[in-house]
């Protein structure tokens, strides 16, 4: 089946007045939020930079025929989708603007966002998910901790500031994973003369929230225009609560992997739906349920202050960081744990115990589903 590639293919020679922005669009410009625009698109407050010329000065930053590593968990085939959109009348002569990049890795704090002129009378923000930074992987996992973490408040500065920007343009917002979950907070806490100017936000497989917003005043008045789109087995997309509707799209990967958003399957202007989510996206969101419930708050905060001590005891910054100096790193995680203190380390493998339990219980109720199946398909062969 199609991708996002193939989409650029198909449609790219169709422009928005001809074919109106849709999901697909949303996913493309959410990705494109991932590309290291510093020094070449303009931050807010400043100018614009037509997507063909941004395109030309990131590439020039690399040696032809470079393989350009986005780093350990971020899609590849970003810098080869910024390519094909540059030679599309659809994205090409896309104007881009107001891009920030934001990172304090002593106090966890990663944030990133681009707005993008669709020439269509609107701007589409796209605000970045998390990328290969330990800092931005510490704040994911505050998530769960407290009511709101830096970059979520970050998202409702920036919208603002974008908005002043540009005060007669519609806005589109998204993101995703992690910057999913920024665009709908952005647009439910800015203020209500921004949000009367919002037209569609979607958190693509971006996680929800650790409190309870659906019965907030600035949650409902923009609640209609929120669209949260999940892959079949998704796990990232179902971590925590989500107040919106859910659309599920098939994807050709498995299990985590589903997340990346060029497994997604493409037809037409739109993606691939299915029914609901599979079983065993259930079971995963049963799984994280269950052993967050079991945690509590106290203990969740030490889980995570321990764990990310552990992964930057060896000095790394990155997970690339940890993935190229495996050795010194495993070592100096050692030793981080054996000096840790005794309740930070007790918190620590109390959490591990009781995800290792949850998933033990996952698999043995794959098991037996799995011989349920064997038992009803011999019975109808008799």
């Amino acid at each position: 089946m199609a991708n996002l590639l193939d989409y650029l293919d198909w449609r790219g020679d169709l422009t928005l007045a001809q074919d109106p922005f849709n999901e697909v669009d949303n996913l493309i410009l959410a990705e494109l939020s991932f590309v290291d625009f510093r020094d070449i698109v303009p931050p807010p407050g400043g100018g614009t930079v037509e997507l063909r010329t941004a395109a030309e000065a990131y590439f020039a930053r690399f040696p032809e025929g470079e393989k350009i590593d986005m780093g350990v968990l971020v899609p590849d085939a970003i810098p080869g989708m910024l390519r094909k959109m540059v030679d599309t009348r659809r994205f090409g002569a896309m104007r881009l603007s107001c891009f920030a990049d934001w990172l304090d890795v002593d106090r966890a704090e990663q944030f990133a966002a681009l707005t993008v002129e669709t020439g269509d009378g609107a701007v589409y923000l796209a605000f970045r998910g998390t990328d290969d930074t330990l800092a931005g992987w510490k704040e994911d996992f505050n998530m769960a901790c407290v009511p709101e973490v830096p970059a979520q408040k970050m998202a409702v500065s920036y919208l603002d500031a974008v908005a002043r920007r540009y005060p007669r343009r519609r806005l589109r917002l998204g993101g995703h994973s992690k910057g999913g979950n920024l665009a709908v907070w952005a647009a439910v806490f800015c203020r209500s003369v921004v949000q009367r100017r919002i037209r569609a936000v979607w958190s693509n497989d971006g996680p929800g929230f650790h409190a309870d917003i659906a019965g907030l005043p600035e949650y409902l008045r923009v609640a209609d225009r929120i669209a949260a789109i999940i892959p079949q087995s998704s796990v990232v997309g179902m971590l925590l609560e989500h107040e919106e509707a859910c659309t599920v799209v098939e994807s050709r990967a498995q299990g985590l992997m589903q997340h990346d958003g060029f497994s997604w399957e493409v037809l037409g202007r739109s993606f691939v739906r299915v029914e609901g989510v599979t079983r065993q996206g259930r079971r995963n969101d049963r799984t994280m349920r269950e052993w967050l419930r079991q945690m509590p708050l106290g203990q969740r905060e030490k889980f995570v202050e321990g764990l990310f001590e552990v992964l930057t005891a060896s000095g790394a910054v990155t997970l690339t960081d940890l993935k190229e100096d495996r050795l010194r790193a495993a070592l100096a995680m050692a030793r981080a744990v054996k000096d840790m203190e005794k309740d930070t380390r007790d918190a620590l493998f109390y959490a591990f115990a009781l995800l290792l339990r949850s998933n033990v219980k996952a698999l043995l109720e794959d098991w037996q589903e799995g011989n349920e199946k064997k038992a009803e398909k011999k019975r109808r062969e008799k």
